[in-house]
């Protein structure tokens, strides 16, 4: 099993997923057989989702690219366990739309076969019929570093090295923006993803005035936000922190936006930083194992990981555990502790 070479701690990444035995053929060649991996599965079998299966939590840690283990924290699967991102499966239900599920092989020690795991892109509905119309091997470790990727949406106004705020998706590489701890950095990549607004995958918004923002802000459930406190009311025993937005919500002031669509926007500099986002101090996307596979080829040449692991990260050790945010009114804690 791999091993930690001295990398610093990265943040985990939590997907909802379905154990293979809750999605079943219910016609075809594989009749009754579980969801299985590229080499197992045939297309044009239809699979149906148990009555009551439910997504469970399965979260991974990125010990090199394209190498994963079971975080500590996961709800699901051997603390350790080395995960393997097979394929890509695409199903079509009777709507005729497509759904994507990204298929994870979880292993032991002697590299049999442990578990089966199927994240699944957009919703799936029980006792509804998915036909199996494609399967990709090649995009698998592209999808996973697409989710792991900390995202803007569009319209969100950043702040330009000039002071100026400009629309996230009118930014180009090149272009000079503030950053809190290394002034005026140049863009060195924007990435662009479209994600139906559901489940996981829909946009936290932190409402104008929540952490002192000028206006609504929204990202990807997984984006940090950095927070500098005058005074310790969750008892974090630090000045600076970096929280997740999926912690922050309340269902009022801070709440997941789910229906439709959302673009989604990702801007990365030589080293990762702290941006200013409708006046909120948020983190751009990291270079790091679980993310390089989501950039251009050349790109990923021209960036080469330090041995250490990440791309010029010094931030990690600022992230608040969730247990320290799992309270109500937690942001209006946080905006009481920033005030002066």
């Amino acid at each position: 099993m791999p091993t930690d070479q001295g990398q610093p701690n990265l943040p985990s990444q939590r997907l909802p997923v379905y154990v293979a035995e809750t999605l079943v053929v219910s016609n075809g060649a594989n009749l009754g057989d579980a969801l299985s991996f590229a080499n197992e599965i045939v297309p044009d079998d239809i699979y149906t989702l148990g009555a009551y299966a439910e997504q469970e939590s399965l979260s991974l840690l990125a010990q090199a690219e394209g190498v994963y283990v079971v975080a500590q924290e996961s709800s699901l699967g051997v603390s350790g366990a080395r995960v393997v991102p097979d394929c890509v499966a695409t199903f079509m239900p009777p709507s005729g739309d497509t759904i994507e599920v990204l298929v994870l092989v979880e292993v032991d020690d002697e590299g049999n076969v442990a578990q089966i795991y199927g994240a699944p892109l957009a919703p799936l509905v029980p006792k509804t019929d998915y036909a199996l119309v494609g399967v990709d091997c090649e995009i698998a470790l592209m999808r996973l570093a697409q989710l792991a990727c900390v995202s803007f949406t569009r319209g969100t106004r950043v702040t330009m090295a000039t002071g100026q705020q400009a629309p996230i998706e009118q930014l180009k590489i090149g272009d000079r923006v503030l950053t809190r701890d290394d002034g005026a950095q140049k863009i060195r990549w924007i990435g662009h993803t479209t994600q139906r607004a559901t489940g996981e995958f829909a946009p936290i918004v932190i409402t104008a005035g929540t952490l002192n923002n000028t206006n609504d802000l929204r990202v990807s459930p997984d984006h940090r936000l950095f927070i500098y406190q005058r005074h310790d009311h969750i008892g974090a025993g630090r000045s600076e922190l970096l929280v997740k937005a999926r912690h922050l919500i309340n269902g009022a002031s801070v709440y997941a936006q789910e229906g439709g669509f959302v673009d989604y926007f990702q801007i990365m500099f030589d080293t990762h930083q702290i941006i200013f986002a409708e006046g909120i101090s948020a983190e751009t996307m990291q270079f790091d194992p679980r993310t390089r596979p989501a950039l251009p080829s050349d790109l990923r040449e021209k960036l080469q990981t330090p041995a250490g692991g990440t791309h010029s990260d010094t931030s990690s050790h600022l992230e608040v555990h969730e247990s320290l945010l799992d309270r109500p009114d937690v942001a209006a804690l946080l905006k009481r502790a920033s005030s002066k």
